[in-house]
């Protein structure tokens, strides 16, 4: 049973998501059909086995399109009202019922809240021999599609649930077991009291999370939870995720279970440099981080809940000196990557199903198809870097690259100064940095608004101009020039008058470099365009103190 706070929690948060597959608004007076919420009961109860929900919700006495709180008449005796239990459970197959009837009253107004359960694993519910689910906000019959989705959760083919008989709970990690309990109680705080979570016993907790069917332990459950010893109940297969640094340092480390502390210390393992973006007409620059943590790890949890694991391989992350690459075995499951990146693609199968219901309940993933798009794909351009990749080349392994480097600085300029970019036009910027051609259509919108540069195939993103009152002598001033335009203006000031101390060169330089450069910044592009020109042999310094000397070398002079 839930307290009034509880529902009160669940009913403002179910308000401010509006309708969905797994939640319904009624007005509802007391002759309200009982046919009509058997229909809707069979719908959310499917629906929410397909979406791994804990609970769906069916809610009088809120307007559907205004989610106004109205009141409901609907059976004002407390008996009568809880007999609905019993008459829902008369006419389902199989017979089933609501987890719980409440009333509640909120300014007034009296509000009753049906608690709907999943339907069962493998077994879809159904009201008068009639299966029912949603579309969108909508009441339909079940599809095929989703019927035989339901149907084909058997146990017995999800690798993670099957149960490993001689594992007992000394198998698991204490730490482990722990952060996990204390995740889920923050998940679930406004359904759940905190205290009542902490009070369950272990075996309950499991249950709970669904990491033990019947009190026995899955794979699932020593997959985020075991302790390192516990791999022995994975034989023949590979339960382990590798780290490999490859580059001018190389280094390796292996992670076992527990996946759930696993993933942070091997995120741990990647190097954080700081990356400096100057912002267009600002003249403080912004400091990024390589890499972000969420996307990392979402990255990495993704690997971890789609893995096959009957091919006995282990999960790789390799980390270049410019990007981390993530590999795990199996094909992209359900769909095409562009489904979940460019639209907004629910998925509705698992390759392991019950080891992605534990990792929802855990905060380590989502289920709605999100992850990859508003996580992922969107963090990386919230952070002005190039967009992840998949790679498609391999059909018997998921190989997703993600940069640690910034390829163009007029693409994360161009999203520093427009960060209302329409989604399709982000990606189509991203593609244009990485020499891909978008389709025509997106071509021409980001041609007009003066996006993009050159002619087809050698288009880039244009540099950005800071606003459209800009002129264009200060569009020039902002526009810098190639490092081998300064380079060549150098060597031939030392041709023609031999040798110059480093003012000369300041002077010679700052008036053209970019007027987005401080002038600590302008001096010091002036200090590595002369160390490049010495590197390549070019020309040489007598000294090294102020009174240095530039000249150039013999070679140059001939």
């Amino acid at each position: 049973m839930k307290t009034q706070a509880e529902l009160r929690a669940i009913l403002y948060r179910v308000l401010q998501d509006g309708e969905n597959e797994c939640v319904e608004f009624k007005q509802a007076n007391d002759n309200f059909s009982t046919s009509e919420i058997g229909k809707y009961f069979s719908a959310l109860s499917n629906e929410a086995n397909l979406r791994v929900a804990i609970s769906a919700w069916l809610v009088f006495g809120v307007h559907d399109e205004t989610r106004a709180i109205v009141g409901t008449t609907y059976r004002p005796e407390h008996e009568r009202l809880h007999s609905i239990k019993q008459q829902i459970a008369d006419s389902t197959d199989p017979s089933t019922s609501f987890v719980e009837v409440y009333e509640l009253v909120v300014d007034g107004l009296r509000v009753v809240m049906f608690e709907i359960p999943p339907a069962p694993r493998g077994i879809p519910i159904g009201w008068q021999t009639h299966y029912y689910a949603r579309n969108g906000e909508s009441l339909t019959g079940l599809s095929v599609t989703k019927l035989d989705e339901i149907r084909s959760q058997s146990i017995v083919e999800d690798w993670s649930a099957v149960i490993c008989e001689k594992a007992t709970m000394t198998d698991l990690d204490p730490e482990a077991l722990k952060r996990a309990r204390d995740v889920y109680a923050v998940k679930y705080s406004d359904r759940i009291a905190p205290d009542t979570i902490q009070s369950w016993s272990d075996e309950v907790f499991l249950n709970k999370v669904r990491l033990t069917l019947d009190g026995r332990i899955t794979r699932a459950c020593l997959l985020l939870l075991g302790n390192a010893e516990s791999v022995r109940h994975f034989s023949p297969f590979v339960a382990q995720i590798s780290w490999n640094l490859e580059g001018p340092e190389r280094a390796y480390e292996h992670f076992s279970p527990p996946f759930l502390l696993a993933t942070t210390a091997l995120y741990q393992r990647i190097r954080h440099i700081r990356i400096t973006l100057l912002p267009p007409g600002q003249m403080i620059p912004v400091e990024l981080s390589k890499y972000d943590q969420r996307i990392v790890l979402e990255a990495l949890h993704n690997c971890v809940a789609h893995q096959d694991y009957s091919r006995q391989e282990r999960i790789l992350v390799t980390e270049y000196p410019t990007e981390l690459v993530f590999q795990n075995a199996g094909g992209f499951f359900d769909g095409k990557p562009n489904d979940y990146i460019r639209e907004n693609r629910t998925p509705v199968k698992y390759r392991n199903r019950l080891l992605t219901e534990a990792m929802v309940h855990l905060r380590m993933i989502d289920t709605m198809g999100f992850g990859i798009r508003e996580i992922m794909w969107k963090g990386q351009a919230r952070r002005y870097f190039p967009l992840p990749d998949y790679d498609l080349s391999d059909p018997a392994h998921v190989v997703l690259r993600l940069q640690g480097r910034i390829i163009d600085e007029n693409y994360s300029r161009m999203l520093l100064a427009h960060a209302d970019l329409p989604w399709p036009e982000v990606l189509a910027l991203d593609s244009i940095q990485k020499g891909i051609l978008p389709d025509e259509a997106i071509l021409k919108s980001l041609r007009r608004k003066g996006f993009i540069e050159g002619r087809k195939p050698n288009l880039h993103v244009a540099a950005d101009v800071a606003s459209s009152t800009e002129t264009e002598a200060e569009y020039l001033h902002h526009k810098a020039f190639d490092d081998e335009y300064y380079c060549d203006l150098i060597v031939k000031y030392l041709k023609k008058f031999g040798s110059a101390k480093r003012q000369k060169f300041n002077r010679l330089l700052e008036g053209k470099l970019s007027d987005l450069l401080t002038p600590d910044q302008k001096r010091m592009k002036i200090h590595n365009l002369l160390q490049k020109l010495q590197r390549e042999g070019k020309i040489k310094v007598d000294g090294s103190t102020k009174a240095a000397v530039w000249r150039l070398a013999e070679e140059e002079t001939h």
